[in-house]
């Protein structure tokens, strides 16, 4: 069967994450792609994805791969899909691809931004389901901490229970602050060969309680080198989490 590689926008605040989950009937992203494609087809077609984002997670370039009919190669699929799915899911791109292309398997790596609020006396109300409302943080020491954060590493300290890996260890390439879609708004953008579970997110929360002057930057390594989730860093809610891009070799 042809292969066809999708790129997807998305809002997550609406769906319990990318994943269909097993006798659940909760909206997923996955879900309702594989519903839009299947109606396509005439037949059931699975949807498999560059990464399971989670509830509440938002994705500008979420990469996707479907085996299609023969008979329905030459379909406008991304007109036919955006008009079949929902408002908040959008296709960006749609393309044949190589039989033997996988999604998740031929990655080299992932780009995510996390997108904070720290103006404490007005929030943007169009905002309020991409940013984490922090207060005020202490922009100076995160990015000292940011820089102490690339390298390749055991990650352990920064990964969630729920998906076993073989190998924590990854190789960060970037963890650095940017502009924010507002003035006022502070953004993150990381690069990674890979990510664990729910791992930028912890990043992430180890930056703000920097920032609250809760750990110091240089505590950053003792954290790295412990390999330990339990020291005291919340993991940052998903609304400011963004899958941005995945990359493949030319």
């Amino acid at each position: 069967m042809p292969r066809l590689k999708l790129i997807l926008a998305y809002d997550g605040t609406n769906f319990n994450g990318w994943q269909i989950q097993a006798g659940s009937t909760q909206r997923t992203v996955q879900g309702s792609l594989e519903k839009a494609l299947s109606k396509i087809c005439n037949q059931h077609i699975r949807a498999h994805g560059s990464g399971r984002t989670d509830t509440g997670v938002h994705a500008l370039g979420q990469v996707v791969h479907a085996d299609i009919p023969d008979n329905r190669v030459d379909a406008p699929w991304q007109r036919a899909l955006n008009a079949l799915l929902p408002a908040d899911i959008s296709v960006l791109h749609a393309s044949l691809a190589p039989q033997d292309f996988h999604v998740r398997f031929d990655a080299l790596s992932k780009t995510y931004t996390y997108s904070l609020w720290p103006e404490n006396r007005y929030d943007i109300p169009q905002r309020r389901n991409f940013v984490w409302a922090t207060g005020a943080l202490d922009l100076e020491a995160m990015d000292r901490a940011a820089r102490l954060m690339v390298g390749q590493y055991d990650c352990k300290c920064f990964q969630n229970t729920g998906t076993p890996v073989d190998n924590t260890v990854r190789t960060v390439t970037l963890v650095a602050r940017e502009p924010g879609q507002f003035p006022g708004e502070v953004c993150y953008r990381f690069e990674a060969d890979g990510f664990l579970k729910q791992m930028v997110r912890n990043m992430v929360g180890l930056l703000v309680w920097i920032g609250r002057g809760r750990f110091s930057p240089e505590d950053v390594p003792t954290i790295i080198a412990g390999q330990d989730r339990t020291v005291a860093f919340p993991t940052a809610p998903p609304q400011g989490l963004t899958l941005v891009a995945v990359h493949y070799p030319a």
